[in-house]
């Protein structure tokens, strides 16, 4: 390592003494040129007083001048990411060396013509910033003439402030592998231009047959100020540039701070092909219901449960429960939460909501005034294998964790739902159809507030179809997907999460809060996004195929039943629906004898559910598809806003 070392300091001492003898080349061509240049360009014309002037003063000018270089930092500057500072050096040095040569000659009487300064001066400036500012050109240019055999030619969409600084970057280095061969924009104004040497070539729209034309393999999108749905567009053309990888940068805090380079640019997420504008919710004056209480949040140690801790822990609370019965989630959020959190009273407890005593004594113990009730079954495939486990414990733990809050007197309580428990044809989606009607069966009877959170499928979360084809797509293929129809909606973790919570601060007994979750996705659109965005063809690169829809699955699902009573809140984008009037008495009876015959292993548990839930349908027929389906909702939608 010494050694490598000293051949650095021996390589820059070495180009240090080529630079000055450079430099004293540079000082007596500025000096003989100027004379020349005076002359009309003519060495017979220089009069031999000048010229003896000349060789008696270029020693000394020589001196002064490489001193007064030396003051400007003009030997230890990286001339290679040379700029205006560099630049200003240059021209206080070169001036700095023109008043000297003046001083000089007056006070020794050396005779000069009078425009000789002046030539002196422009052609030492010249000839001293070519000699630095090469340093800057030339390995861009050998970059261009030398390009490797597997340099990546890079298209970048937007040519904007955050795409100036991006282009920047990628052209001034020669140890990034890739060759910027054009840039999209969709101002009309910029088409034909050039930035930083690359033509900006064509709009988005345009995307595939440019990236043809100049035969590119990677596509970076930097417009981090676009809406979600303006993405989406723009990542929509790009997959249909074949063969094509495509990066994006994160978002416009970036631009605020100045601060764009390679290290930010990512992969595409699915979030950023749904096109979904983020839920506008007020969190600090929701969460002003959280600060200083004891919350309980059972399944803490899931996707969604998880995440509830995480944004309950950032607001104060007095003390947070985390309750799960699989030890290794729970113990990596434990350890997640106290380093971001290290004066959180967190406690972390194992245990099962199936376990009516476990669940009081922690009720007894804590008495936390909101309980946050995520834990439960919910993979539908799993469930239709065990019908019983889905009733055990979605049902009974639902019903042990409602009623301890009623005996415990907890302020509210909210219940993870979900969309599969609308007209549901699989058991997992009746089980949690029934913890609804559970919760608004206590609604009626006790002081503590209950309520249900119904939302579609997450985004990240276990056994989300999303970490599948990204798992797909990494070992080649093939994807697969159930049925080519097949339509689902989508939301992230955190907007899950928010509604969640805001849920809780809403609730005031028996609601079920919706969110309004945009367009519905095809899941096979969704499965070749993925691919091309991978920068691979689907059916070439990479397979799909069809799997057939699993036992209790819909091509669709629902949020509600019926919109006649959809009320709005006073955000636009969440909904609450106040559901017929329940039997408590009837629903309690029924939820004893279903938990009874779940523990007995029966084979009929599907027809006793069906008994509490009619318009569960395990044998469902689809005669509808879901486009007719979707069709029809937005029909009622429409007509319920335009009352």
């Amino acid at each position: 390592m010494r050694c490598d070392i000293e051949k650095k300091e021996n390589s820059i001492q070495a180009q240090t003494i080529v630079q000055l003898f450079l430099d004293v080349c540079i000082i007596l061509s500025s000096m003989g040129g100027a004379l020349w240049v005076r002359m009309d360009f003519q060495f017979g014309g220089i009069d031999t007083v000048f010229l003896q002037s000349l060789g008696k003063y270029a020693g000394i000018n020589i001196v002064c001048t490489l001193l007064v270089f030396r003051g400007f930092r003009l030997y230890n500057s990286l001339w290679r990411y040379a700029g205006m500072i560099e630049l200003k050096n240059i021209v206080y040095a070169v001036t700095g060396s023109a008043v000297l040569q003046v001083v000089g000659m007056h006070v020794l009487h050396v005779s000069m013509p009078r425009s000789y300064p002046v030539l002196y001066l422009l052609l030492l400036f010249f000839l001293t910033g070519f000699s630095r500012f090469i340093w800057r050109i030339l390995p861009e240019r050998t970059q261009e003439t030398e390009q490797k055999p597997d340099t990546i030619r890079t298209m970048i969409v937007g040519a904007g402030e955050a795409g100036n600084m991006l282009l920047k970057e990628l052209v001034g280095s020669s140890h990034l592998n890739r060759k910027i061969v054009c840039i999209i924009d969709d101002d009309r104004t910029k088409i034909g231009t050039y930035l930083h040497g690359v033509p900006v070539a064509g709009t988005t729209k345009q995307i595939p047959p440019l990236a043809e034309q100049y035969g590119v393999n990677e596509i970076i999108v930097a417009i981090p100020s676009a809406s979600s749905s303006e993405k989406k567009k723009i990542l929509e053309s790009c997959s249909r540039a074949v063969g094509c990888n495509v990066l994006t940068l994160p978002g416009i805090y970036q631009i605020i701070n100045g601060d764009v380079n390679v290290s930010m640019l990512r992969k595409i997420e699915i979030n950023d092909l749904l096109g979904r504008e983020p839920v506008d919710l007020r969190m600090e004056t929701i969460m002003r219901y959280v600060k200083g209480k004891t919350v309980l949040v059972t399944g803490g140690g899931g996707s969604i449960g998880s995440e509830i801790c995480r944004q309950i822990a950032g607001y104060a609370p007095r003390t947070l429960i985390l309750f799960d019965i699989y030890e290794n989630s729970a113990y990596d959020v434990r350890g997640e939460l106290l380093y971001q959190y290290p004066d959180l009273d967190l406690q972390v407890l194992i245990g099962s909501v199936r376990n009516e005593k476990r669940v009081n004594t922690i009720f007894s113990t804590y008495r936390p005034e909101l309980v946050f009730h995520a834990a439960a079954h919910k993979h539908v495939p799993l469930m239709e294998d065990s019908p019983n486990e889905a009733i055990k414990n979605n049902v009974l733990g639902t019903w042990n964790v409602a009623k301890a809050a009623d005996a415990y007197h907890a302020k509210k309580m909210v219940l993870i739902s979900t969309d599969k428990a609308v007209r549901p044809t699989n058991i997992m989606g009746a089980s949690k159809r029934v913890c609804e009607l559970i919760v608004q069966s206590f609604a009626q009877t006790s002081k503590t507030e209950y309520a249900a959170v119904r939302f579609g499928n997450v985004l990240g979360s276990n056994g989300s179809v999303v970490p599948l084809f990204q798992k797909q797509i990494a070992h080649g293929g093939p994807v697969t997907v159930t049925h080519p129809d097949i339509i689902r909606y989508f939301m992230t973790i955190p907007e899950a999460v928010h509604l969640v919570l805001q849920c809780g601060a809403l609730a005031e007994g028996g609601e079920i809060f919706i969110l309004d979750m945009g367009e519905p996705v095809k899941i096979l659109d969704l499965a070749e996004n993925m691919i091309r965005l991978s920068g691979l063809e689907p059916g070439k690169d990479i397979p799909i195929t069809f799997t057939g829809l699993r036992p209790g699955e819909k091509l669709y699902e629902e949020l509600l039943i019926s919109l006649d009573n959809l009320k709005t809140t006073e955000n636009k984008q969440i909904f609450v629906a106040q559901p017929a009037p329940v039997d408590a008495e009837r629903t309690q009876r029924f939820v004893h004898k279903l938990v009874q015959d779940a523990f007995a292993e029966s084979e009929h548990i599907r027809e006793e559910v069906q008994r509490l839930v009619p318009e569960y349908t395990p044998e469902r027929t689809e005669t509808q598809s879901a486009q007719q389906l979707i069709s029809i909702r937005k029909d009622k939608a429409n007509a319920y806003v335009a009352q």
